[in-house]
């Protein structure tokens, strides 16, 4: 009997193996990523402390975008973060994909926290 896992499922099992090698702390805090079909989200986190630093989606009043599940909308979110993170003193990350491909919508948000300050 072949059992079927859906999408979600089986990309929380490989976020849990990327989990399980990286983790972020004050001096470099883990940018994670979680995306959605209608909205994408980005957070810092301090895993050692268990807090977080900064954060940034396409619901924030400052995104004023009318499409927000596509790869325009990731950039503006990524330029949002690393804005958010260069304002706080932080400019090394350790990049959490989130189980997702690094493609598309988490790619673009990727490529503007890059280009708007922050290394990884």
């Amino acid at each position: 009997m072949i059992t079927k896992l859906d999408k979600n499922a089986t990309r929380q099992k490989r976020h849990a193996r990327v989990r399980a090698k990286l983790s972020g702390s004050e001096a470099r805090p883990r940018l994670n990523v979680f995306r959605s079909n209608k909205h994408i989200y980005a957070q810092l986190i301090d895993d050692a402390n268990g807090v977080t630093l900064a954060s940034a989606s396409t619901l924030d009043k400052e995104i004023s975008i009318e499409a927000t599940g596509n790869a325009e909308a990731a950039q503006k979110v990524g330029e949002l973060i690393a804005k958010r993170a260069v304002e706080k003193g932080i400019k090394a990350v350790v990049f959490d994909r989130g189980g997702y491909l690094f493609h598309g919508r988490v790619k673009a948000l990727a490529d503007a926290a890059r280009e708007n300050g922050l290394e990884f």
